[in-house]
């Protein structure tokens, strides 16, 4: 089994965080800011969340976070601007260059999938934890 922490610090245009794995930084990501898990506008709750592979016709394989109370097709893709490009999905980045905006989106991705993938192909679960910035408690 693999945990990442996703650690949020909150932006009334974005959402900015970072994903880490036994303490130490994957890549940083973007999202929409918090408007009530309202679809389409708003990033999904705190909380913890299995990742899985999905197979798109058109886009192909891809991760995505499943059971997101009130929400489905949530995915982790590529995107450089949470509120033109996000619909509720997270975005990695290499860096936060602003609220909700990065840099190189795809470079991350590949590195975040790089980690994933083999711990899902092997049939282990891998589990998204979802926390606010200033209570990371991480096990």
């Amino acid at each position: 089994m693999m945990e990442l922490y996703l650690k949020r610090q909150y932006h009334p245009d974005g959402t900015n965080g970072e994903i880490a794995h036994q303490h130490h930084a994957v890549c940083a990501c973007i999202e929409l800011p918090w408007r009530d898990n309202r679809r389409f506008i708003s990033c999904i709750p705190e909380g913890r969340y299995r990742l899985v592979k999905r197979r798109h016709p058109r886009w192909g394989e891809q991760l995505a976070v499943a059971h997101v109370p009130g929400r489905e097709g949530i995915l982790i893709h590529p995107a450089n601007d949470a509120l033109t490009q996000l619909q509720g999905c997270i975005a990695p980045v290499t860096s936060c260059t602003a609220p909700g905006v990065g840099s190189y989106s795809r470079v991350a991705l590949e590195r975040l999938k790089d980690l994933v993938y083999p711990v899902l192909e092997a049939g282990e679960d891998v589990w998204l934890v979802i926390v606010e910035a200033s209570v990371v408690n991480e096990a």
